[in-house]
């Protein structure tokens, strides 16, 4: 069957009639059908008439072609290439007059006619041309002006719903009722936003683009330059017609309408939700009995044991679209885990508040799943200590926020890291004055805590390497792939540089802690 004839918006013939139904009108009551009887379901769309031998060059797809036979008297025999030509242009059909130019048909255009579904039809001498074109074309501008009607009525009463308040469920009810076939909204990766219709199509909706061709046809839904997926209508070969296709246009147009609005009423309830979040991690929130009922309004439990995750876009991919979409896969993963946890988006980072039953790697590991689908940016993660109160969460988040991006510059991108399990680090990122961290390093590696000279990353390697084996100089040499005698030169460079750390555990611990702050360097 050919796929349904799409509305356009060039005031041009869009509707049509199947070659068959042309065949009944009256004026062609004594017209014959030669051959190409499965093309009787084409659709004819406007009449043109071929009294030129280079008509090809004017001919349009949906075309119904009458001839009196005159260009084609003198050459009988190109007329078998003439069905295919025409076919291949897309033409509806052709009608002859036979007896006066043509007395018949060669058998190879009727053969041909055949093979390919295409109709050629014999007119009846006593009917003009006029009469058929007049005939023709008011059934096919009739038939248009009815689906535009019911098309235009559809519009109306689609709009009347969204006026009332309706959303998709309420949308896809009234399309369902109007076509009496499943109708369905899916979202960009498929899912089923809202469906109604007959229970017998349902299960075929559901299969929905794996349904047998015929079955279902879609339409996309557009708004503001951004697809949002799909309705779809799905029911017997055959239900959904032309102006059925028409109808479901315009349902889209409706269900953008809807999807912009739920968009932006998601987008003010989303910034309420984020200012609440933010109030209650910086203690301005007010006490517990007002934090518990504004929370519960928005299906958050912020009174049982939780802990706070703080997922930050790593540099980058620090992106608004990036931010959106880092939201919207914590939300999503979120939700799987926790249905009552809180989940918000500030300026640079997504905080998440969850039950501290939640293991929150896994959590953290769903999102970036979700987020890498998408996007190439990374975040990384930062996981509190349990919390049990409102009162103790600004805490939390504090801690969280420390260890997603101490964890950051101790793993790299994408890291997760958990505040209880940051070690020494974690009693370093609780020194607020940086000042004061920078200034103990200067003071402890002397001059190796620059890179003024290429030698001293290296010579800190030494070191590190040195201490984290307790001076155990063989281990040491064997890990940096080193001579004994040369790394016996090393730290004799080294003490000289630095003092007898070799003799000195206090010294040991002092360079040791230097290291440390100089691999958090930028928290």
């Amino acid at each position: 069957m050919e796929p349904p004839v799409r509305p356009a918006s060039t005031g041009t013939i869009i509707h049509g009639v199947a070659v068959g139904e042309v065949l009944g009108v009256s004026t062609l009551a004594g017209a014959r059908l030669i051959a190409g009887e499965r093309g009787l379901d084409r659709v004819v769309q406007r009449l043109n008439v071929m009294e030129v031998p280079d008509v090809l060059a004017w001919v349009k797809p949906h075309e119904l072609l009458l001839t009196t036979g005159y260009p084609l008297r003198n050459t009988p025999q190109s007329l078998g290439r003439l069905v295919a030509d025409l076919d291949e242009r897309g033409l509806a059909a052709l009608a002859i007059k036979l007896g006066r130019y043509l007395d018949e048909l060669p058998e190879e255009m009727v053969e041909q006619a055949d093979r390919l579904g295409f109709p050629l039809i014999q007119l009846p001498d006593n009917v003009g041309f006029d009469d058929i074109l007049n005939q023709v074309l008011t059934d096919i501008l009739n038939r248009q002006a009815a689906v535009l009607a019911r098309a235009e009525e559809a519009h109306r009463a689609l709009v009347q719903v969204v006026l009332a308040g309706g959303g998709l469920r309420e949308v896809t009810a009234e399309v369902a009722g109007l076509l009496g076939v499943g109708v369905a909204v899916l979202d960009g990766t498929g899912h089923v936003l809202a469906a109604a219709g007959p229970v017998e199509h349902m299960a075929t909706l559901r299969e929905a683009p794996g349904a047998p061709e015929g079955h279902h046809t879609s339409v996309p839904v557009v708004a503001g330059g951004h697809h949002h997926g799909r309705i779809v209508a799905c029911g017997p070969v055959g239900s959904i017609g032309d102006g059925d296709v028409g109808i479901l246009e315009r349902a889209a147009t409706v269900a953008a309408l809807v999807v912009t609005r739920q968009e932006a009423v998601n987008a003010v309830e989303s910034k309420y939700r984020a200012d609440f979040l933010r109030d209650v991690l910086t203690g301005r929130a007010g006490g517990s009995e007002r934090v518990a009922s504004r929370a519960r309004a928005f299906g958050w439990d912020l009174q049982r044991p939780v802990t706070v995750l703080v997922a930050e876009l790593d540099p980058e991919g620090d992106e608004r679209a990036a931010q959106d979409r880092l939201v919207t896969c914590w939300t999503g993963a979120m939700r799987r885990h926790d249905v009552r946890g809180a989940v918000a988006g500030f300026s640079h980072e997504v905080v998440t508040v969850v039950d501290a039953s939640v293991d929150a790697g896994r959590l953290a590991k769903d999102a970036a799943a979700a987020f890498a689908e998408s996007l190439p940016a990374t975040f990384s993660t930062g996981a509190s200590r349990t919390a049990i109160g409102a009162e103790a969460l600004p805490e939390a988040y504090g801690q969280a926020l420390k260890a997603a991006r101490v964890g950051r510059q101790l793993h790299g991108n994408g890291a997760v890291a958990h505040f209880d399990q940051l070690g020494v680090y974690r009693l370093l990122s609780l020194v607020n004055d940086t000042a004061e961290l920078h200034a103990f390093v200067r003071e402890t590696l002397g001059p190796l805590a620059s890179d003024d000279d290429a030698e001293n990353a290296d010579l800190r390697r030494t070191l590190q390497v040195l201490l984290e084996t307790n001076l155990n100089v063989a281990e040491t040499a064997r890990r940096l792939h080193f001579h004994y005698n040369t790394l016996r030169y090393r730290i004799g460079k080294l003490e000289r540089m630095l003092g007898g750390f070799t003799e000195d555990a206090h010294l040991r611990l002092n360079l040791t802690l230097a290291l440390h702050v100089l691999r958090m360097r930028g928290i």
